[in-house]
Order: C-alpha cells, then sequence, then structure tokens
C-alpha cells in the first residue's frame, strides 16, 4: 500500500509518498508561493531533486503538479495514480470533536469547518489541501490525522484554566496542546525500546515551535501548549507563559491593539525578542561564541523552561522512565540538553556528557550513563510517517 501524505499550508504544500510494505519514502516535496507569482516545486525522489516552475494559483493546481511529477517518467517513482491507496492530512485541530484520526466524510469535514476559529492561521490551509485532493483524487480514500487528538486522554484538572466553568462550556476555552503526531511517534519508539506498555515518558519536542508532554503508559496526561500554541515554552518568537496582565500593561504602554500584541507575541518574541539576534539557535551559539550576553540569555532561559517542565511532569507521572529529546533543537543542540540535564541526580538521571556533545546520528541515540535510572535518548520524530501508519489503519 502507497500512502500520500498532505501538509498543506496557506502558500505552501509539503508531501511524502510512503511505501508502506516498508515504511520507505518514495518521493517527497515542497511546493512553494502557491497563489503568488514565482510558485516553485522542489520534488525528491530519493535519486535526484528537481525544481519545478509553473503557475499554482490555488492548492488544486499545486495537488496537480504534485501528481504529476510522481508518475512523470524522468523523475516520478510510480506508473499510475491508482497506485496510491490513500491521503493521510494533517489537521490542525479536532477540538473536542474527535479523539482520533478520522475517515473525512462530509459530517467530518463540517465538524473540521466548525473549529476554523480555534485555529484561524493553520485549519483553513488544512482544509484547503483536502479540498484540492478530492477534486483531482475524488475515488482516494481520504484520513485526517489531527495535531491535537494524542492529547484528547489528558485528565479535566490538567486542561481546564482557572476561568468560569462557563467559558469552557460556551467558548471550548481549555487546554488542547499541539505537536501530537510527534509525541505519538516518540512515544511509540519510547515504548520498543523499553518492551514494555508500562512506562513513564517525557517527550520534550524543541524546535521553533516547543512542546513537551508527560505520557504515562502510551496516553498524554500533561502537554505544555494550550487553547493555541502560544502557551507553554519561550519559543523562536513565541513568548510562551506569561502573566496575563502583561497584554493590557503592554497595550497602556505601546498604544498597540489587541491583535498587534497577539502578532508581537506570536512572531517577535521568544529567543528572537529576548536575543535581538535571531529565533535561529545556530545563530544564537555563534553569537554567544562572539561574546553577545541576550543570546546566551536567551539560550539560557529557554532551557531553564524546559528543565522546569521536565521537573513538573516528573512530579505529574509519580516518577520516570524515559526523558527523550527530539525536533531540531532536541536533535542538534547539546548546549540545551546539558542544560536539562545537569543536576537531575536527584531524580535518577545522570548522563554521558562527552556522549551528549558527541551524539552521532542514528534512529535512538542514548545519552544516559549506565548508572543512570533513567534513561535518556535523542530521538528523530517523524510525523509524516505517523499520518501514513494512522491513514492505512483506518483506511484498512
Amino acid at each position: 500500500m502507497k500512502i500520500l501524505v498532505i501538509n498543506a499550508g496557506s502558500s505552501s504544500l509539503k508531501y511524502q509518498l510512503i511505501d508502506m510494505t516498508n515504511e520507505s519514502v518514495l518521493a517527497k516535496g515542497l511546493c512553494e508561493r502557491i497563489g503568488i507569482e514565482g510558485s516553485l516545486l522542489t520534488h525528491k525522489n530519493g535519486k535526484n531533486e528537481v525544481k519545478i516552475t509553473s503557475p499554482m494559483p490555488t492548492h488544486v493546481e499545486a495537488i496537480k503538479l504534485v501528481l504529476d511529477a510522481l508518475v512523470s517518467p524522468e523523475h516520478g517513482v510510480i506508473k499510475d495514480m491508482k497506485e496510491i491507496s490513500a491521503v493521510g492530512h494533517r489537521v490542525v485541530h479536532s477540538a473536542e470533536d474527535f479523539n482520533c484520526s478520522q475517515l473525512l466524510t462530509d459530517d467530518v469535514m463540517e465538524k473540521v469547518r466548525n473549529n476554523i476559529e480555534l485555529a484561524p492561521l493553520h485549519q483553513p490551509a488544512n482544509i484547503m489541501g483536502i479540498e484540492a485532493c478530492r477534486a483531482v483524487m475524488p475515488d482516494a480514500p481520504m484520513v485526517g490525522v489531527f495535531d491535537t487528538t494524542f492529547h484528547s486522554t489528558m485528565p479535566d484538572y490538567a486542561y481546564m484554566y482557572g476561568l468560569p466553568f462557563e467559558d469552557y462550556k460556551n467558548y471550548r476555552i481549555r487546554k488542547y496542546g499541539f505537536h501530537g503526531t510527534s509525541h505519538m511517534f516518540i512515544s511509540g519508539e519510547a515504548e520498543r525500546i523499553l518492551g514494555r506498555k508500562e512506562y513513564k515518558l517525557i517527550v520534550c519536542h524543541l524546535g521553533n515551535g516547543a512542546s513537551i508532554s508527560a505520557i504515562k503508559d502510551g496516553k498524554c496526561i500533561d502537554t505544555t501548549m494550550g487553547l493555541t500554541p502560544l502557551e507553554g515554552l519561550l519559543m523562536g518568537t513565541r513568548c510562551g507563559d506569561l502573566d496575563p496582565a502583561v497584554i493590557e500593561y503592554l497595550m497602556g504602554k505601546t498604544g498597540m491593539d489587541i491583535h498587534q500584541v497577539t502578532n508581537y507575541m506570536n512572531k517577535k518574541s521568544g529567543v528572537l525578542g529576548i536575543s535581538g539576534v535571531s529565533s535561529d539557535f545556530r545563530d544564537l551559539l555563534a553569537a554567544i561564541d562572539e561574546g553577545n550576553p541576550r543570546a546566551k540569555l536567551a539560550l539560557d532561559m529557554f532551557s531553564y523552561r524546559v528543565k522546569k517542565y521536565v521537573g513538573s511532569y516528573t512530579a505529574a507521572l509519580g516518577g520516570l522512565d524515559m526523558l527523550v529529546f527530539t525536533g531540531g533543537i532536541g536533535e542538534h543542540t547539546p548546549e540545551v540538553r546539558g542544560f536539562v540535564m545537569d543536576n537531575m541526580e536527584y531524580m535518577g538521571l545522570t548522563y554521558d556528557k562527552e556522549l551528549n556533545k558527541n551524539p552521532g546520528r542514528g534512529d535512538h541515540v542514548k545519552i544516559s550513563n549506565d548508572e543512570s535510572k533513567v534513561l535518556a535518548y535523542i530521538i528523530p520524530t517523524n510525523e509524516e510517517l505517523v499520518i501514513a501508519r494512522e491513514t492505512m489503519k483506518l483506511v484498512k
């Protein structure tokens, strides 16, 4: 069975074609500047990379271009579109309508549209990708895999906010969590490494967007992101946890309206705002090497908040069997991992400092030492594979 995985943004579309017999990626690529002049498809078939310039007024044209590339005699990987058994779509928000992936029927799509208000920046783009695929591939089953459903196992005392209960009932204000496909993948990998279904796991998905989840026996019991991805950790451009009174104070001091402040907290804050250098940790580390104190402060603030959540989630879990770092920063920034794991002996975690600095590459890299009672690993995430697996499970 071959599954096409689609992750549609407002002006972009990422894809992978995965052969589920061995879970190998046959081809992958990116459509950029959809609806904008200079549209470009970058297509990789495992051997070669080709760049195709072609107008893409909408996502429909982008999908057509992707399918043409997949069956192309020159750089394609299949002979006929019928070889694609199903399409799996990343969908950001499920609200409380679903607690697992769904076949995208008309009824399901109606609920997906009703949840636009909870994810106004991402949900419309996800819907455009689904509708474009339906138009071009009307006979192929479509599956929606949601960022939020993995976190639907959180207990009410973890996901509720301290607002009047009516706000939850009337406006659906609660913690939902995101990056669910990544946390789900790492949870499955951790279960394989541990060799049992009963375990206490903390997953640190650290990238430009960052979140941590506490997982017990494969089920999420808490996560750092909330109603939106703004809550939780300090991130590349997001401020993370903040006293809500700061918003009114900032508006009074700067004259910004609520929309401007929201944009300010989402796109101009985080390590970018603290450092004044960049949201990219490679730039931060280079600036630190040059003696930039604000870059050092940004790195320390980010790492400290990760460490703090690891401690609090260990308490929530009642102990810890395994700590996993994933995402671009989690996999490639030993300075952050070291800050988090230093002085964790009290909870049974000790690590190999040299191995942390130079872990090499691999699907599973152990960085805790032999004396550690808690395992620490670097595990690259694979969200596309989760979407493909969920799609295959539903279609079968």
